[in-house]
């Protein structure tokens, strides 16, 4: 036991230590929370206060509790394959599972990702006419997923308006089509559980009775209804132990509630929050800028975050004239950290925006410096994987309606679309799926086109092309059922292998141009098959395929090349680096311009740069510029108020070379984009740190007091324009015009002949 504890801090040990009771530990970022949790886990078992399938730990992502469970075995000599030890959908995926008579579903559903939920929704929509213009078909799945986190059935909305009631006729519809073919979506899984133990007394005290210890990893992050969800297993009996942190709470628009630390606070009685303060990530200055920036939230549970590791180095701040400019000075900084012994896997590149990383990449590119878009296109997602996918659920349930769409052309069979419209009608008059019209077409006479030696005839060739629809069917019908007969006594890495190699994929794919990858992928699958069983408890095709379901969303690291790592702030949560560069770093962009409208926005910004910030250990570089391209226009910005909030003690004011002979009257720029009326614009007087005050432009020579940033000029053959740059001096000097009409434009200030208006 002493061994187990050993390495423990103060708070740490006594939150791992801890009695039979409700417990909520606020844990700071790089406080050691999933030590803590797993230890814990470990200290209930080995000291037999409970045993290993007595426990229930809830995480956020597979990676986490697969990390979880393998630490847990490292510590303790038990088995783990019992234990309840996963993600929110996984556990109640494992418990629709054993209960899915009880639950209203069939014993072999099928689990759809967003990508198939989308496509579920369109059948609907299209089904029972409705505009997709006025009800775009991605404004009803946001509308549907958001209900049911909030455990509401289609009939439950609550109707405002029209528009509400639309919505919630086409939720309806949509329930109705997933019960019919067996499928559930992710926000499902959670809210038929829930409802399942709502509804079922003597399965939820089963439960409840079963489960003494709940422990839950991330509970910053949980939304209304998985909080329900463990109210009901936690029952009157069970210690809940959850761990996290609200200023760490960036989940919003996923439905994470912020409000449920304080309600666990409340409704488990907890007397007093034990908390994880002493970071063991980051140096003294970048912990002190994080803790003042967050004190800016209200209504947080107070927390300050400390290291015994020393002050390090300030905040490194660089104010860039354009996007390109900041990019540069990326590869420069990462450069020098590569050269100083960095390897450039712990250096991590962050933006608030996708569209920001397409300058950054084009000039790593340029560089020749090795990065990686961290969170591309994910293993389960990629196309030719979802056919195979496909083909393997309908081998599991020829019912799935989406599954036989995307493949029933797929390698092409001459089906087309108003072929496809016709099934859907057939099987709508029919009530049932599209396979069961299929096999009704193929059973009643549309028997394979037989060939003829008689091509000439004109008529004749018509004939076979009105067939070739009925020909095609009819052969995904006989190879649907022949891959079924075929896989019966497989396994299930043969049944992957069988399937592959009679679907037609690995011909189709074999004969594309760039086709070697998709099959390297397809290959894969098999091994994953394989993986899959070894791993298991049951190794059957429909657990493979709701655990291919689950995983989809989750990063699949590429290879072992060392390389710079680009990533959004969200995506960067729960990592580390040893240096950080956090770009663009403008109102606007960070925080961004949709918080203003939205409550409690700004604050979920605020939160989302804590989380930035917090991803360095030693070296931190905050940039931002005076320009950027974004969305195919040049944005004037002036610098984020996040700034403003961090000390200046803490920060290091770098300067661009050019700003001997450069400097701008950014006021000017403002007022033209922004409107003088516009509240940000304060900033540009408030604080001298930013070095953007009014000035006049620093050419030398050709009258250069005349020319200012942000004034109105016209060109004879450009029309008018404003001035939005400017570079050089003397002859060399030349300033960058916005105009109306032409677009932007550099022009040489000896020969541009412009005129002030």
């Amino acid at each position: 036991m002493s061994l187990l504890l050993s390495g423990l801090n103060n708070e740490q040990l006594k939150a791992v230590t801890l009695p039979h009771q409700s417990a909520l530990i606020l844990a700071g970022a790089g406080s050691g929370k999933t030590r803590v949790l797993t230890t814990r886990i470990a200290y209930l078992i080995q000291s037999r206060q409970v045993s290993p399938h007595s426990i229930l730990a809830v995480t956020f992502t597979n990676k986490a509790a697969k990390e979880m469970l393998a630490r847990i075995s490292a510590m303790l000599p038990i088995n783990i394959q019992g234990m309840w030890v996963g993600t929110f959908h996984g556990l109640c995926n494992r418990m629709l599972r054993a209960h899915y008579q009880d639950a209203g579903l069939p014993r072999v559903f099928q689990i759809l990702d967003s990508a198939d939920q989308l496509a579920v929704i369109k059948r609907v929509l299209k089904g029972i006419g409705a505009d997709d213009e006025k009800f775009p078909p991605r404004q009803v799945q946001w509308f549907i997923n958001n209900a049911k986190d909030e455990g509401l059935r289609g009939s439950q909305v609550e109707v405002y308006d029209d528009f509400t009631r639309k919505m919630g006729e086409f939720y309806s519809a949509y329930e109705q089509q997933c019960n019919k073919e067996g499928m559930v979506d992710f926000a499902e899984l959670l809210l038929r559980s829930y409802e399942l133990l709502t509804r079922n007394e003597i399965l939820q005290r089963h439960y409840s009775s079963r489960f003494n210890h709940i422990l839950v990893d991330e509970f910053q992050d949980t939304s209304q209804l998985q909080y329900k969800w463990l109210k009901l297993l936690a029952g009157v009996e069970a210690a809940v132990f959850v761990v996290g942190d609200d200023d760490q709470s960036i989940y919003a628009f996923r439905g994470a509630n912020t409000g449920n630390m304080k309600d666990f606070e409340h409704d488990f009685h907890i007397s007093k929050i034990i908390k994880l303060e002493q970071n063991y990530r980051s140096h003294g200055n970048i912990l002190d800028a994080a803790n003042t920036l967050i004190r800016n939230n209200s209504g947080r549970l107070d927390k300050n975050l400390w290291t015994s590791e020393g002050h390090g180095e300030p905040l490194r701040v660089y104010n860039a004239q354009t996007d390109f400019d900041e990019a540069a000075f990326i590869v420069k900084e990462a450069k020098f950290l590569q050269a100083g012994g960095v390897r450039l896997s712990q250096i991590g590149l962050l933006y608030r925006s996708n569209a920001q990383s397409r300058v950054l990449e084009h000039a790593l590119f340029n560089a020749s410096l090795a990065y990686r878009v961290y969170g591309g296109l994910r293993f389960f997602e990629r196309q030719e994987i979802k056919h195979a996918l496909a083909y393997l659920r309908m081998i599991a349930n020829q019912n799935d309606d989406n599954a036989l769409l995307r493949i029933i052309n797929f390698p092409a069979r001459g089906i087309g679309i108003r072929s496809l419209e016709q099934l859907q009608f057939d099987a709508k008059q029919q009530g049932g799926s599209l396979w069961q019209a299929a096999l009704e077409k193929y059973r009643v006479g549309a028997i394979p086109i037989q060939e003829s030696e008689d091509m000439a005839s004109v008529s004749h060739i018509e004939s076979r092309k009105a067939d070739k629809p009925k020909k095609g069917l009819n052969s995904f019908v006989v190879l649907i059922e022949s891959m079924q007969q075929g896989c019966l006594e497989l396994p299930l890495p043969e049944i992957v292998d069988h399937m592959l190699e009679h679907s037609g994929l690995v011909d189709y794919y074999r004969a594309q141009r760039e086709g070697a990858n998709r099959l390297e992928n397809l290959n894969e699958l098999i091994n994953a098959a394989t993986s899959y069983i070894q791993e298991a408890d049951d190794g059957s095709l429909a657990t493979f395929l709701a655990h291919a379901s689950l995983e989809a969303g989750e990063h699949q690291s590429g290879n072992n090349q060392d390389a710079l790592q680009l990533m959004t702030v969200h995506s960067a949560k729960g990592l580390e680096f040893h240096s950080v560069f956090l770009s663009g770093l403008e109102e606007g962009l960070f925080p961004h311009e949709n918080s203003r409208n939205e409550v409690g926005g700004l604050e979920e910004e605020r939160r989302l740069m804590y989380v930035a910030l917090t991803r360095a250990q030693r070296r931190l570089y905050l940039s931002f510029t005076q320009s950027r391209m974004l969305h195919g226009q040049t944005r004037y910005n002036i610098p984020s108020r996040f700034l403003e909030e961090i000390p200046d003690s803490l920060l290091e004011w770098l300067r661009p070379v050019q700003e001997e002979v450069i400097t701008q009257q950014v006021s000017g720029i403002m007022e033209q984009e922004l409107g003088a009326a516009d509240p940000r614009s304060g900033m540009l007087t408030r604080n001298s740190k930013f070095g953007i005050q009014d000035r006049t432009l620093g050419i030398t020579g050709m009258e250069a007091s005349q020319w200012r940033i942000g004034q109105n000029v016209v060109h004879a053959k450009f029309g008018t324009g404003i001035i939005v740059n400017c570079e050089g001096g003397g002859s060399d000097a030349r300033v960058q015009v916005k105009f109306s009409q032409a677009g932007t434009k550099w022009l040489s200030l000896e020969y541009a002949k412009l005129v002030s208006t």
